[in-house]
């Protein structure tokens, strides 16, 4: 090998192990960068020109061959923010906006995000999680869009059902004749529920049940009159009333209402509730057992439930595995906002980065193949948690003294090569 060639091989060498050094110093940098991936420095040897047999080729040093992304999952990392987001698996989030002067879609596993004044949610960089919205039912939309949380308040709801499942007891006896003026005097048992208005007003529905028939019960569903228009304070009034048969076997047999009408003080008159008390065998061809009952054990409620609610606002959000955006209001009620959507490719390897813990999508990586967590391959979403960097400290240091060893020998080869041209000059002299 020619002194030229040797002091030559040295360049390639140290110009290795600094771009090597490099790669292990922007790990190090990053250790603590919210969904990193290291980068491991790829090596490749380099043959000279072959000489007067292809066994005679004599090698020309090394040079960094290419810079390897590192896909392994990073530590999971709880945090106090239901936005901040982690992918357990593979799959990347979707962003939209500008960066560095580019604007389009970018894909990134830092899942710290928060809602702007807009009701959007958005990374640190104002760039917009991408998502697919939900309609006024709670049903998600299939159009990807920019993720916005909304709406953050529902609207009152009045009440239009009354689901009630209570246990009359079969041993009553039939009490005195049935006083509105007298409801709990002449009636064998009560169950109350909270019902709604057109403006959320709450008012307290009263059901009074008292035994008519061996196996008949009527009922009488009441609220207290200063509630109602024209009502007197302290005096019942009833809105809705029926009658329940049932069989020697306890089971619902029939359940019919004689009117239903609420003009509660205020909101839209006229309001009509119906009173439903389970699946009767008649006109239903139910059991007559999941609702209301006639055994002979004490009289109780089982079950109260009604449709309506008052106004709310968004008091929290919660994030599930499929990337449902859930909101949950001050109401008490629970809807269905939007989801967030996943970014999958055939080849992360080709995936180019962007920058601002951001990747692009290029024709080595393919296409983005966009769908919900946790279905096709997809990583599940991991609310209130963020992916640490997965660079492994101890490791890079490791690496570190490697690529300075290698830096210093190849220092070494130049400074020997260098004495060896003096050594020409001097035998010259």
């Amino acid at each position: 090998m020619s002194i030229l060639r040797t002091l030559n091989t040295g360049a390639t060498g140290l110009a290795a192990n600094g771009d090597a050094l490099g790669v292990v110093s922007d790990n190090i940098a990053n250790a603590n960068t919210i969904g990193f991936k290291k980068s491991r420095a790829d090596f490749q040897d380099m043959i000279a020109s072959a000489g007067k047999s292809e066994l005679l080729q004599i090698g020309a040093g090394s040079r960094l061959g290419a810079v390897e992304q590192m896909w392994n999952q990073g530590t999971l990392l709880s945090t106090e923010s239901s936005l901040d987001l982690a992918l357990s698996g593979e799959g990347f989030f979707v962003v939209n906006g500008v960066a560095s002067g580019v604007e389009g879609n970018f894909y990134t596993r830092a899942g710290q995000f928060h809602l702007d004044k807009d009701g959007f949610v958005v990374n640190l960089d104002n760039l917009k999680l991408q998502g697919y919205g939900a309609d006024s039912r709670g049903q998600i939309m299939g159009e990807l869009g920019n993720l916005r949380i909304g709406p953050t308040a529902l609207p009152a709801t009045s009440t239009s059902s009354v689901k009630m499942g209570v246990n009359l007891n079969a041993n009553s006896t039939i009490p005195l004749e049935w006083d509105e003026a007298n409801p709990a005097g002449t009636s064998n048992f009560s169950s109350s529920v909270t019902v709604y208005d057109s403006l959320g007003n709450g008012h307290q529905v009263i059901t009074y049940f008292n035994k008519v028939d061996t196996n008949a019960w009527d009922w009488h569903a009441m609220v207290d009159g200063a509630e109602l228009v024209g009502g007197e304070a302290g005096t019942p009034v009833p809105g809705a009333s029926g009658r329940l048969t049932f069989t020697t076997d306890g089971a619902l047999e029939s359940e019919t209402t004689d009117g239903s009408s609420w003009d509660f003080v205020g909101a839209t008159p006229g309001q009509e509730i119906v009173f439903d008390f389970g699946t009767n065998t008649i006109d239903e061809a139910g059991s007559g057992l999941d609702g209301t009952t006639n055994f002979a054990s004490p009289s109780t409620t089982n079950s109260a439930t009604q449709d309506g609610y008052a106004a709310g606002s968004v008091t929290g959000l919660n994030i599930s595995a499929t990337g449902t955006v859930t909101g949950v209001f001050t109401n008490g009620q629970r809807r269905t906002l939007g989801q967030v959507a996943v970014a999958a490719f055939k080849s992360v390897d080709g995936l180019a980065r962007g920058g601002q813990g951001l990747w692009v999508q290029t024709e080595e990586s393919g296409e983005a193949l966009l769908g919900s967590a946790s279905t096709g391959g997809r990583g599940a979403i991991v609310s209130g948690s963020l992916e640490q960097s997965n660079v492994d400290i101890g490791r890079e240091f490791v690496d570190l003294i490697a690529y300075q060893r290698g830096f210093q020998a190849n220092s070494k080869v130049i400074q020997t090569a260098d004495e060896m041209y003096g050594e020409l000059v001097n035998m010259k002299r």
